[in-house]
């Protein structure tokens, strides 16, 4: 197992889901969307994270999103490492938009560079061995913090966070339950120790 081939959000709504992805990020074979009425309160575990150019694009990309009904966790600020803010899409994933970039070098665009899944988990080393036996790469790992999953032309990569520190970035609180409200796309069907459930993909089942 080591790729993932789409994102499935499930929402409530999948034909309005569908208008404002569309419409803010320009999505389309990347994420999947599921009509799903599963409860689910509070922060459910994971970010979204499109990574961009430039500051000018995190705000060409914050503001679609806002005009399409998205509404801000975090404004986009300038910061340490760079440039970004989150923003919470009408079905309830939260999105963060970001660039390592301080300073701008052309016109703005929409144009995205990466998407990266953050998955929230309690015990980082544990998810880490966990993914490893399932045929995952280790591209980056800073202790029990943080760890990026080599990922090459893969539409999505795959990073994992602890929950409290994710929830912290993203500007919310760590409190959540009931469904995750995502499912992966990858080789093969498995649940993982924080209850983020894998689906076989489309490119796996033809292949």
């Amino acid at each position: 197992m080591n790729f993932i081939d789409a994102i499935t959000l499930e929402v409530a709504d999948t034909e309005a889901a569908g208008r404002f992805y569309s419409t803010a990020f320009g999505l389309d074979s990347q994420l999947r969307l599921r009509a799903s009425q599963e409860p689910s309160t509070g922060f459910r575990g994971y970010t979204l994270s499109l990574t961009v150019s430039q500051p000018a694009n995190v705000d060409a990309l914050v503001d679609a999103a806002l005009a399409a009904g998205a509404t801000v966790i975090k404004p986009a600020t300038k910061s340490m490492w760079g440039y970004g803010g989150t923003v919470r899409a009408p079905d309830g994933a939260i999105w963060k938009i970001a660039t390592s970039a301080k300073k701008n070098t052309g016109p703005a665009t929409r144009e995205i560079d990466d998407i990266v899944l953050l998955l929230g988990v309690a015990d980082v080393a544990a998810s880490k061995k966990f993914y490893t036996e399932h045929g995952l790469t280790v591209g980056k790992s800073f202790g029990r913090m943080y760890v990026e999953f080599e990922s090459g032309s893969d539409p999505v990569k795959l990073a994992l966070y602890r929950r409290k520190a994710l929830a912290k970035d993203a500007g919310v609180a760590p409190e959540g339950t009931g469904s995750h409200r995502i499912a992966i796309c990858g080789p093969a069907p498995f649940t993982d120790p924080d209850g983020f459930a894998w689906e076989t993909s489309t490119l796996a089942a033809q292949s």
